[in-house]
C-alpha cells in the first residue's frame, strides 16, 4: 500500500494525526494523549505503522477504535479537505493577509488585521465553551465568496455569530442600522440575519442570529430587536448558562454535519 498521507489536526491542545489514502479516505488515527493508533482495518495495519513511524513517541497499543457514534463515523469518512472544523478564528483573514500582506508604512493600520483580532476574541471566547458540551466552527465558506464568522452548536441551541471589531467605541444599533464610532450607519443587522438563515437552511435547523461585538466603550438599542442579539465578547460565557434546547446525541449529529465543506456549498 503506498500513497499514504499524514494529516496532523489540532483543537483545543488535543492532536491526532489521520493516515490517509491519496483520494482523502481515512484508513487510522494516532491519538498521541491515548498513545494509542486506532486502525479502521486489520489489513492496513503494516503500511499504517510504516507511515506513522517518525510520528510515533513511544510505546503505543494498536487496534479497532472504540465502538464509535454515527456522528464520529461521519467525521472518520469526512476527506480532510472537506473538513472545516481545523479553521481557525478568522482563517479567511489569516489567508488574505499571507497572500496580500499590507505595506510596511502606512498612515493607518490595515483594516483586515482589526477584523482578524476581533474574530480571534469572539473565537478564543467561544471555544472555552467546549467543556460545557459545545462544538464551535470557525470562518465557514459559503457560496458566492461570503462565509459566516462563527457557527457555536450546544445545549442553547445552534447560534450564527457576525463579529464587529468595536475597541473603545460607542456603537449605536437602530435595526437594522449599526453605527460604530464615527462610521456612517450600516445595516448590518440584515447581513447577520441573512447569515442565519442560510446556516437554517444548509442544516435544516433553526439558527439564532448574533452580533457580537468587541471590546465597545458603550452599546446603545435604540428599541427592542427582532430575532437577533446583540452581545460583547465578554457576554459570551453566558450561552452556557442558557437553558438546554438540544441534546449531546443532537449537538454531536449537527456538528458532524456543519464541520463538512459539502454541507454549505462550494465557498
Amino acid at each position: 500500500m503506498t500513497g499514504l498521507r499524514v494529516v496532523p489536526t489540532r483543537r483545543h491542545g488535543q492532536e491526532r494525526l489521520y493516515v490517509c489514502l491519496g483520494d482523502g479516505r481515512n484508513l487510522a488515527w494516532y491519538d498521541r494523549e491515548a498513545a494509542r493508533v486506532n486502525l479502521l482495518s486489520e489489513a492496513s495495519r503494516d503500511a499504517v505503522l510504516e507511515a506513522l513511524g517518525p510520528f510515533l513517541t513511544g510505546p503505543v497499543t494498536v487496534g479497532p477504535p472504540p465502538v464509535p457514534t454515527p456522528a464520529e463515523l461521519a467525521r472518520l469518512t469526512l476527506p480532510p479537505d472537506d473538513d472545516l472544523a481545523p479553521n481557525r478564528p478568522g482563517e479567511a483573514l489569516h489567508l488574505a493577509l499571507d497572500r496580500d500582506p499590507a505595506p510596511a508604512y502606512r498612515l493607518r493600520p490595515d483594516p483586515r488585521r482589526r477584523a482578524l483580532a476581533a474574530e480571534q476574541a469572539v473565537g478564543e471566547a467561544l471555544d472555552r465553551l467546549d467543556g460545557a458540551g459545545w462544538h464551535t466552527l470557525h470562518s465557514i465558506p459559503l457560496p458566492g465568496g461570503d462565509r459566516l464568522h462563527h457557527l457555536a452548536i450546544g445545549p442553547a441551541g445552534l447560534f450564527a455569530l457576525h463579529t464587529v471589531h468595536a475597541r473603545k467605541q460607542r456603537v449605536t444599533v437602530t435595526d437594522p442600522m449599526v453605527a460604530v464610532g464615527r462610521h456612517e450607519p450600516d445595516p448590518l443587522l440584515r447581513r447577520v440575519r441573512a447569515d442565519a438563515d442560510r446556516a437554517s437552511h444548509a442544516l435544516t435547523a433553526e439558527v439564532h442570529p448574533v452580533l457580537a461585538l468587541v471590546g465597545p466603550a458603550d452599546v446603545r438599542v435604540t428599541a427592542p430587536l427582532r430575532s437577533v442579539r446583540v452581545l460583547q465578547d465578554t457576554d459570551l460565557p453566558d450561552l452556557a448558562r442558557v437553558g438546554g434546547v438540544l441534546k449531546p446525541a443532537d449537538i454531536e449529529a449537527l456538528h458532524a454535519a456543519a464541520r463538512d465543506r459539502r454541507t454549505w456549498g462550494r465557498g
